[in-house]
């Protein structure tokens, strides 16, 4: 047994080698440089936040000025949206599938009110796991003013026909933005092909990286006509500027910025980001491919079923499966822990994720847990 051989937590938190060592030190990088008795605190941090930046738009295409860091998901997408123009939303529908991210559709429900569009929640057909993507094209007219996508769904693995469901987006003239959190680092993803108006993200999971460290990355043309309604100075091509009758946004993503960053995520998330940079990516996914493959064998022999395509051209990274309502997930993550196994549930649906740590070796010794726990 290694450390991280039976690690399945690639959809929630993410490891690497050395992963505690590499944040040690950067904390204490961190510590040295806000904690010095000079005036180089700025000139040593913000760099290490731009490296951050970097580092995201390297992974996903995204060009210059395009991309800054939020605290999570769920700000990042509060900030583009109450930024529209109100003819995007105003009268219209936001459409979203019922497999979002819940934080997301907690969120969307909770502005529509006030922004003036409808929330329209495209539904999981009955006995069904993912909503098809058959059945967002269908409630998808020309009267949605935004459409929200999940690459992967979170809770089945379900990855979506991104192109698909773009190219019918263009012609119904919606924005079109994309929650790429549960594949990005995993799956090859550029926000120029197919071209979205915005991306969001988070550091965790594939990246490996730490909470509070998420991405917003919005296309050019839409930077340009957002209005962030959360402004402050570094909203400004020049944060210092102290003019208080002579405020302008940032003519790029900087203007989404606006109080003091939040810098120490960033800063902490680098290390994963570098290490995420040097690796063979096709590798990453083989080796994500080949663990799952076996995982799914191992299930099929315990007769328990998939919630997950068993395509993996329809699948992110994780294989998920129902518990029988007479197993307790408690009871089965609890003979995991003993055995050094390391997976989560939501309700009945148990979640596993092999990543770079994860070996052939940890895969057997949890399919040899989970049965004896289902027996």
């Amino acid at each position: 047994m290694q450390s991280g051989d039976a690690y399945f937590l690639y959809h929630s938190i993410g490891l690497y080698p050395r992963k505690a060592a590499d944040l040690a030190a950067a904390m204490a990088r961190f510590a040295e440089i806000w904690g010095a008795d000079d005036d180089g605190q700025w000139g040593g941090l913000l760099p290490l936040r731009q490296r951050f930046i970097d580092r995201w738009g390297a992974l996903i295409g995204a060009p210059e000025g395009t991309l800054t860091t939020t605290e999570n998901v769920t700000v990042a997408l509060h900030a583009l949206v109450t930024s529209l123009p109100a003819r995007h939303l105003k009268g219209k529908r936001l459409l979203v599938a019922g497999d979002c991210f819940p934080s997301l559709h907690f969120l969307l429900s909770g502005l529509a009110t006030r922004l003036g569009f409808t929330l329209d929640t495209v539904p999981i057909r009955q006995g069904e796991s993912w909503v098809r993507d058959e059945d967002m094209i269908d409630r998808w007219g020309d009267d949605v003013g935004l459409a929200l996508l999940t690459w992967v769904s979170s809770t089945t693995s379900h990855r979506c026909d991104l192109s698909g469901l773009v190219s019918h987006g263009r012609q119904m003239g919606s924005l079109v933005g994309v929650d790429i959190t549960q594949a990005a680092g995993l799956l090859p993803f550029d926000v120029k092909d197919p071209a979205v108006d915005f991306a969001i993200s988070t550091s965790l999971k594939w990246m490996c990286g730490t909470p509070g460290a998420g991405i917003l990355q919005v296309a050019a043309p839409l930077i340009a006509e957002c209005q962030p309604e959360l402004r402050g100075w570094f909203s400004q091509d020049n944060p210092f500027s102290w003019d208080l009758e002579k405020f302008a946004f940032a003519p790029d993503a900087r203007r989404f910025d606006s109080g003091t960053p939040g810098i120490v995520a960033a800063v902490a998330s680098v290390p994963a980001l570098d290490w995420h940079a040097d690796q063979d990516q096709g590798a990453i996914l083989a080796h994500n491919r080949a663990l799952s493959a076996r995982i799914i064998e191992g299930l099929d022999a315990l007769r328990l079923p998939l919630v997950s395509p068993r395509d993996e051209a329809e699948r992110g990274g994780s294989v998920m499966l129902r518990l029988d309502e007479r197993v307790a997930p408690a009871a089965v993550l609890g003979r995991f822990r003993d055995a050094h196994v390391f997976a989560d549930a939501r309700g009945q649906v148990l979640r596993l994720s092999p990543g770079v740590m994860t070996t052939a070796e940890g895969v057997e010794r949890m399919l040899s847990v989970l049965g004896e726990a289902v027996a």
